[in-house]
């Protein structure tokens, strides 16, 4: 399997993030890190700072599993603002291949045309970026190749959503149990 690429801007919502990063590596999926800020490090919204795998130039999208995008202020504007990524994105859309957006990160989604005839949620109060999207509130939202997440709170089980893609139901069941979670 290929790299599952979680991109960090500077500002993102740490929980959100690593949660994905962490439940992945449990599973042995492998996931990348990835700065779009240039540096080997990028700082979340709360002042923690994480050392990155790799930087967005480093990146072969070719062997990419799945884009995903943590929310937070402002690292959402941030990842919004990276022309490359934001490429990598409507490339990955276009062509059915997994992105996966939790926070305000899915508003990304709704201002590129890529929630149209889909169902997403996003952080509360958020709901109207979500363009053309029939908007859920459930923790995390799978349709088609878009996962959507709710927000921090929510993180668990939307890396469990995207864990379920890749390992079935019950992979993510069991990891649920294993991390005493309850879906």
């Amino acid at each position: 399997m290929n790299d599952v690429c979680v991109f960090f801007g500077e500002g993102y919502e740490e929980i959100e993030a690593l949660t994905v990063v962490d439940i992945l590596r449990r599973a042995s999926i492998p996931v990348k890190m990835v700065s779009i800020t240039g540096e080997r490090q990028a700082t979340g919204s709360h002042q923690i700072t994480v050392k990155m795998d790799c930087l967005l130039s480093e990146v072969d999208f070719d062997k990419v599993e799945m884009i995903v995008l943590p929310g937070g202020m402002p690292g959402t504007k941030n990842l919004e603002a990276c022309e490359d990524l934001m490429k990598q994105v409507d490339a990955f859309v276009k062509e059915g291949r997994p992105v996966s957006a939790i926070c305000a990160a899915p508003s990304i989604l709704g201002h590129r045309g890529h929630l149209q005839d889909r169902q997403a949620c996003c952080f509360p109060g958020m709901e109207d970026q979500l363009e053309g999207a029939e908007v859920m509130y459930d923790p995390s939202v799978v349709s088609g190749n878009i996962t959507t997440g709710r927000g921090m709170g929510a993180a668990i089980p939307f890396a469990l959503s995207i864990l379920e893609r890749y390992e079935g139901r019950e992979a993510a069941q069991a990891m649920a149990e294993k991390i005493v979670y309850q879906r």
